[in-house]
């Protein structure tokens, strides 16, 4: 009886800890704070940011979920909770293609692999004003995430998906679709 309940309360709190820190429980903790930005890309979209370049076609074509955060950072108390928050996250089962830190400023890309292919992507950025992540879940060639890492194409993209969504300028597939209407 005891051994039972040792086991069942383990369980509780190996599933409490483990969904804290995923993609999905951060997301829906912080969309709603205050001065946050949130932009989860529904699948038609996809195919549309897809054709900003033929790298983003590669890679976007196989994507099933594209989110990007940004977040106010401009103390040390918020910025060192951010990281944490993100390095609970890419503890989790994540390899670390390429981090750079410079003091509390980040730039992290982590990946979580299957056999030859990549799964999961996560870009944090933080430079003590803004921090943001950008995540992707499908199926990618290591190598091309790799290039893109190292030529800071993820940034790009952040940069100007998040643009697109403040400017409220949606790619021209979407304001054709809505003309149509």
């Amino acid at each position: 009886m005891i051994k039972r309940t040792l086991f069942i309360c383990s369980l509780v709190l190996l599933a409490s800890c483990s969904t804290y820190n995923s993609i999905d429980s951060f997301y829906n903790a912080h969309k709603e704070d205050d001065h946050v930005t949130a932009v989860r890309v529904p699948q038609f979209m996809l195919s549309l940011i897809g054709g900003i370049s033929p790298e983003m076609k590669s890679l976007i074509g196989t994507t099933k979920d594209l989110r990007y955060m940004s977040f106010p950072s401009t103390t040390v108390a918020k910025t060192e909770f951010l990281n944490k928050q993100m390095n609970g996250i890419t503890d989790n089962s994540f390899i670390e293609v390429y981090r750079k830190n410079d003091e509390l400023k980040r730039n992290v890309v982590s990946i979580r692999e299957k056999r030859n292919a990549v799964k999961e992507i996560l870009i944090y950025n933080n430079n003590n004003q803004n921090a943001s992540f950008l995540y992707f879940n499908g199926d990618f060639d290591p190598v091309k995430v790799r290039q893109m890492a190292q030529n800071e194409e993820f940034q790009k993209l952040g940069n100007g998906l998040i643009n697109q969504y403040q400017k409220g300028n949606l790619p021209q597939g979407i304001n054709q679709q809505e003309e149509k209407k």
